[in-house]
Formats: structure tokens, C-alpha cells, sequence
């Protein structure tokens, strides 16, 4: 297992899924606002919130890129876009069902859109960001 790779990857697969996010409202799903949602648990609305949000949105998926990474290195798939998509999608069921919870220990309850099309972009995001993940960590480690 190449740790540095599983951060790089977990960094591009971190970016890939926020861009997504972005553009989410554009493609006709709810805005997913997550730096803003990770920002304002430490600081009150604004750019200083957003900024936190990213900085900590990147470290997570960092860190759970190097998941993924021991994972393959387990033998639970490996670094493709199987096994991307796999662990992405388990990421993704997980993050869903951890939402509402996050919701209620907020300092500082944001404005989200939930419901159905709120947990699909969740898992899309977290496909990609799995997809990604696989894509680097595969060619690169």
C-alpha cells in the first residue's frame, strides 16, 4: 500500500466530488452545500466557514482514500473501476444514513435539501469520488 498515492488520490477524488456538488443544482438536483455544512460546526456562516468546510472535506477524503487503499491491499477488490464504484457506493450509503444525524448535532442547523434526490446525489457523489480514488491509486501505486 502507497499511502502518499492513496492521499493524492483521495485529494483528486475529493475535488472531482465537489465539483459535482457544485454543479448538482445546475443538473436539476438539491444543492448539497457540504463545505459550508462542515464549516459552520466550527465557525459562524461566511468565507471563513466555507474555507474550513474545504480544507476539511479534503482531509477526509484523504484519509479515507487511504482506506481504500488498505482495503485493495487487503484483497477486498482492487483498484478499479469495480472496485472503485464498490467502495464508493458503500461510502455513499453510509454518508447518506449519517446526514440526518449531522443535521441534529449542528451548532448551527443549515438550510439542506433531503428527501430522495438529496440521498441520489449523495451516492453519486461517492461514486465518483470512488471512481477516482480506484483511477489514480490504480495507475499511479
Amino acid at each position: 500500500m502507497n499511502i502518499s498515492i492513496a492521499l493524492l488520490a483521495g485529494v483528486l477524488g475529493t475535488l472531482a466530488m465537489t465539483m459535482l456538488m457544485v454543479m448538482a443544482p445546475r443538473m436539476g438536483m438539491p444543492k448539497m452545500d457540504m463545505l459550508g455544512m462542515l464549516g459552520t460546526m466550527v465557525a459562524p456562516p461566511g468565507g471563513a466557514a466555507q474555507a474550513l468546510g474545504g480544507v476539511m472535506h479534503l482531509m477526509m477524503g484523504a484519509i479515507l482514500a487511504v482506506f481504500y487503499a488498505l482495503a485493495w491491499s487487503w484483497g477486498l477488490g482492487s483498484p478499479n473501476w469495480a472496485g472503485g464504484a464498490l467502495l464508493g457506493a458503500v461510502h455513499g450509503v453510509v454518508a447518506a444514513m449519517m446526514m440526518p444525524v449531522m443535521t441534529r448535532m449542528h451548532p448551527r442547523k443549515p438550510e439542506s435539501a433531503g428527501g430522495a434526490m438529496a440521498a441520489v446525489g449523495i451516492l453519486m457523489g461517492h461514486l465518483v469520488f470512488g471512481l477516482v480514488v480506484a483511477w489514480v491509486y490504480g495507475a499511479l501505486a
